[in-house]
Order: structure tokens, then C-alpha cells, then sequence
């Protein structure tokens, strides 16, 4: 019920097995159907994820990342899993080919009715694929909301900060990023909240009670912050 598709697209594949066996191996490891039934499968997942019945008999090595990440998606989806965990699955890809994949995890998620946790860092990513956004800081979610409200109106200073380090393609629009100091070291974290060495909106409270995620007016949204408010 639970498939990943991982980072890297070119470490992910053993190099040393066909297509075939790399999306096959999941069905053999479960024991589902004979050599006819899994081949049949095979065929029919590559070419919803837009390869060719033909690529199953080739190496990884002979496919250009885009085409890598299309058979991870495969080895996922050959199981018809209710949940896929997408851990960064176009941060190794070009631009262009991040838009294609992208738009293909879109349409099979319309088709197999999949529910996606996307790991991601680029927060134009998120905001073009995700419906619900965490964020997290120090391995802990500081805020939880639907997308529009994370990018329309975010309320936690770290979400602040990084919707500000968004880069523009406008050389005359200043980045108005300006978070000081290192992230915390999640095995050493300090004592109130792990933010508060870097935040300016600091309070007594902070530096010796770490909040704990709180409902605002709108449920829909959760905030790990002692000075967070409704008011934008």
C-alpha cells in the first residue's frame, strides 16, 4: 500500500538489471502472479508513465534521467499503492524535464487515485504540486496549512523567511531575505523553541517553552509559534 520514489534517479536503478526486472521485482517479491501475468503488467505500467514496451529489455544506463525518474515512477506504481512517499523526485532533473515529470505525477495521481507525501526543498514545486503544505525546522513541523494560505498569508517566522528567499527573475527586485545565525543541530537543539536563536519576533516565552502545534480561528491550519496570530 506504501511505494517511495527516491531522489536520484541514477543511483536508484541497479545497473545491473534490465527495465524489466527493476519495475518487475516488486510483484516477484510479493509473489504475485506468473512470468505472463507480471510481464503484462510491466508493459502496460511503462506505457502509462510514457515509455515503450521495447525499453524493458535495455539497462538503465541506456535512458536519460527523465526517462530514470519514468521507471522509478513505474517500480512504484506497478504495486497500485494508496500512498507514494516522492522524496525530492525532480530536484536532480532539469528544469524542463522537472515539468514533465511533475505533470505525469499529476495525471497518475488523477488515475490511480494515489495520495502523495512530497519531500521537497523548492518551494515553487510545492506551491504548483501540493494541496497541504508542512513546514518543517529542526526535523520538527513549525506549520501546517492547505498551500494557498502557506504562500498567501504564512504565519510562523521560519515560513516567512523562506517564502522571502524565493529568487525572482527580476534583477531589479532586492531579495529581502535576512535570517541570521545556522540552522539548529536537531541533536542538540536549544532549550523553548529551536527557532528562537534566529528569530526576531522572539519573546520571553520562546527561549524556555517549545510550542507545541496549535489550531488557529481557521482549523485548517496549524502553527508552532507562541507569538502567531490570525491577523496577517
Amino acid at each position: 500500500h506504501l511505494q517511495m520514489i527516491f531522489q536520484d534517479p541514477y543511483a536508484s536503478l541497479n545497473p545491473r538489471m534490465t527495465v524489466g526486472e527493476i519495475v518487475e521485482e516488486p510483484l516477484v517479491i510479493h509473489k504475485m502472479g506468473d512470468r505472463d501475468e507480471r510481464e503484462a503488467r510491466v508493459v502496460e505500467i511503462l506505457k502509462r508513465v510514457g515509455l515503450k514496451a521495447e525499453h524493458r529489455m535495455r539497462y538503465p544506463h541506456a535512458f536519460s534521467g527523465g526517462q530514470r525518474q519514468r521507471i522509478g515512477i513505474a517500480r512504484a506504481l506497478i504495486m497500485r499503492p494508496s500512498l507514494v512517499v516522492a522524496d525530492e523526485p525532480v530536484s536532480a532533473l532539469d528544469v524542463s524535464v522537472q515539468a514533465q515529470v511533475l505533470n505525469l505525477l499529476k495525471d497518475l495521481q488523477a488515475e490511480f487515485q494515489l495520495t502523495y507525501l512530497f519531500v521537497a526543498h523548492n518551494l515553487d514545486v510545492v506551491r504548483h504540486f501540493c494541496d497541504r503544505v508542512a513546514v518543517l525546522y529542526a526535523g520538527r513541523v513549525v506549520e501546517l496549512a492547505p498551500s494557498t494560505q502557506i504562500f498567501s498569508d504564512p504565519k510562523h517566522p521560519y515560513t516567512r523567511a523562506l517564502l522571502a528567499a524565493v529568487p525572482w527573475p527580476d534583477p531589479d527586485v532586492k531579495m529581502k531575505f535576512d535570517l541570521p545565525g545556522e540552522i539548529a543541530d536537531p541533536s542538540r537543539l536549544p532549550p523553548g523553541c529551536a527557532f528562537h536563536p534566529r528569530c526576531k519576533e522572539c519573546v520571553g516565552l520562546c527561549r524556555t517553552e517549545r510550542p507545541e502545534l496549535r489550531a488557529l480561528a481557521n482549523v485548517e491550519r496549524q502553527v508552532a509559534c507562541h507569538a502567531a496570530t490570525d491577523q496577517s
